[in-house]
């Protein structure tokens, strides 16, 4: 009999995910969850996951290069297809949420020296770094070497190229800041203004 947490596309409690080095309890992970690495790890990198970790189907994780860490908080949710490099070195605080098919790119290939050929330039890493609480939106991308404050929100399809502050909503291509967290917008705060002044000229308190 099939669990039923795969007859309604749920993740699955899983004791184990081939390529992790350190795995926390109540892991969940769906179908086609996959884990890619190369070259042998040195002591101390590798990919660390801690606890009640869920991770949809299909997100894949990425460990290039020996030296690097890709560290996943406590509590945090990967939605479906969302792929997530450490190449460069990567840290997810606890409690974030990354939104289906965003993309967490510590690394890329250099473009100004060297071959023609971008395939056969040397990759560089530069490590991203996202603060507890924040969440990533769906398509959303994170360039190497970015760090997204705690609290912050990346708007859906958003390209993040510089850091992001602390409770502060972003997005666009490239990501601008658009407001804080806990204010209105700016239009809606404009909005706000003019009906208390409508009121106010009908002499309505």
């Amino acid at each position: 009999m099939r669990n039923p947490h795969e007859l309604t596309g749920w993740p699955c409690h899983r004791n184990t995910l081939e390529g992790v080095d350190s795995l926390g309890a109540g892991f969940r992970a769906g179908p086609g969850v996959s884990v890619f690495r190369t070259g042998n790890v040195h002591p101390g990198a590798g990919i660390f996951i801690g606890e009640d970790v869920m991770l949809f189907d299909h997100v894949r994780l990425l460990l290039g290069d020996a030296d690097t860490r890709l560290t996943i908080g406590n509590r945090v949710v990967i939605n479906v297809g969302a792929y997530v490099s450490g190449e460069g070195g990567l840290q997810i605080g606890d409690d974030v949420l990354i939104g289906p098919h965003a993309k967490l790119l510590s690394a890329g290939h250099e473009i100004h020296e060297g071959h023609l050929e971008v395939s056969r330039n040397p990759i560089i890493g530069m490590p991203i770094r996202v603060g507890a609480g924040a969440w990533i939106g769906a398509g959303a991308i994170v360039m190497p070497g970015v760090t997204i404050g705690e609290g912050a929100v990346v708007g859906a399809g958003s390209v993040v190229t510089r850091d992001v502050p602390a409770r502060m909503v972003v997005a666009g291509n490239p990501a601008r800041v658009l407001h804080a967290r806990g204010r209105q917008a700016p239009l809606l705060q404009r909005w706000s203004r003019l009906v208390k002044r409508m009121l106010a000229a009908l002499g309505v308190r």
